[in-house]
């Protein structure tokens, strides 16, 4: 939806994602329960899940093995989703989430590429790679969008 947000295609997936800090996940786990959402807890440790009108909703306090900082949540932007105005990751945090998750047991290329063509003039992409540091595989993709133009 981030990306949807700040001007990318809207291939929406089949749920929808909130990043928190770790500090409220039980707070915000608590309220959704009294507002009757069903809340779980999957097996992954850096989000909590719930169910909305029968829709998956993910509850995430880490990007990328870190916490959700005051930070980023500051540097979000209130944006127009489909006429509901809401907070929405800045893209540079966006991009840099997809970035840097990337690990030999995960590196989808092809679904951060849209992303980052779309968003590219959005995106400090050198805070994006100093916040990567030289971990191969955010490296490869950086070299992937050098080599098409993307940056």
């Amino acid at each position: 939806m981030a990306a949807y947000a700040h001007g990318g295609e809207k291939n929406l997936q089949h749920d929808v994602d909130f990043a928190i800090r770790p500090e409220d996940a039980k707070a915000v786990a608590a309220t959704l329960r009294e507002a009757g959402l069903t809340v779980y807890t999957p097996p992954e440790d850096w989000l909590i899940k719930a169910t909305c009108f029968g829709q998956p909703v993910d509850i995430i306090f880490e990007l990328a093995h870190q916490p959700v900082g005051a930070e980023m949540l500051e540097r979000a932007q209130e944006v127009s989703v489909d006429s509901v105005r809401m907070p929405v990751l800045a893209p540079t945090d966006l991009l840099w989430s997809l970035i840097a998750a990337f690990s030999e047991h995960h590196c989808d290329f092809g679904a951060a590429l849209p992303i980052a063509r779309a968003l590219r003039e959005k995106v400090d992409w050198e805070r994006v790679r100093r916040a990567c540091g030289d971990a191969p595989m955010p490296a490869a993709f950086f070299f992937l969008l050098e080599r098409l133009n993307v940056i």
